[in-house]
């Protein structure tokens, strides 16, 4: 598939016959999700800094090891389909590796990746069932900064309205009730979601 996606899934929802299937494992796991441009890197690597166990974004590490191989951007991204596929097995075999009795904090989950593949032109239901096999404690969705290109970052403001749509429709799907966190200063927005989560949990 070329880096020119067509719009055929832009807009597919979930299988809603799938909506009622189990979740095989809870997990202690707290979901650090948002638009592209929400400070989701700086509150993952804030909260590495002070000791909890996080997870970077799969997709910032699969394309920034790419390019430490030799590899340009723009041929990281020529096929849309197969980077979509790859950043979403890491995210896969991540997850897999993971005790899931111990507290984590994740950069983004595998119910993430279903606005990915819209957008790229994939249906999302090729994936959908794989989000079953974990429940995540909690999802915390980060309201939006001002938007900043970088050379990881490659949507632009419309695109990230875009994610953040189905981002929220998606979780709520699967039945988490998300948590926004309003933009505040970084430790700010640490305590916020800290604070949360001690009124449920020993954190």
């Amino acid at each position: 598939m070329s880096s020119k996606t067509n719009n055929k899934f832009r807009n597919t929802p979930l299988n809603p016959k799938l909506l009622a299937t189990p979740f095989k494992v809870n997990t202690d796991w707290f979901v650090i999700t948002g638009a592209s441009c929400s400070g989701k890197t700086t509150i993952i690597d804030l909260l590495a800094e002070e000791g909890y166990h996080t997870v970077p974004e799969s997709g910032r590490l699969y394309i920034s090891e790419e390019l430490e191989k030799g590899r340009k951007i723009d041929e990281i991204r020529e096929d849309q389909a197969d980077l979509a596929h790859k950043i979403y097995d890491l995210m896969v075999r991540t997850e897999d590796n993971l005790p899931t009795d111990e507290k984590c904090f994740l950069d983004r989950a595998l119910p993430d990746a279903f606005s990915f593949f819209r957008f790229k032109g994939i249906n999302p239901n090729e994936v959908f069932p794989d989000c079953f096999k974990y429940h995540y404690a909690s999802v915390f969705i980060l309201d939006r900064l001002p938007y900043i290109r970088d050379g990881v970052r490659a949507a632009d403001d419309e695109t990230a309205a875009y994610y953040e749509r189905w981002l929220l429709s998606d979780y709520k799907s699967l039945g988490y009730k998300t948590i926004r966190v309003p933009v505040l200063p970084p430790d700010d927005r640490i305590n916020y979601i800290l604070e949360i989560i001690s009124e449920t949990t020993n954190l």
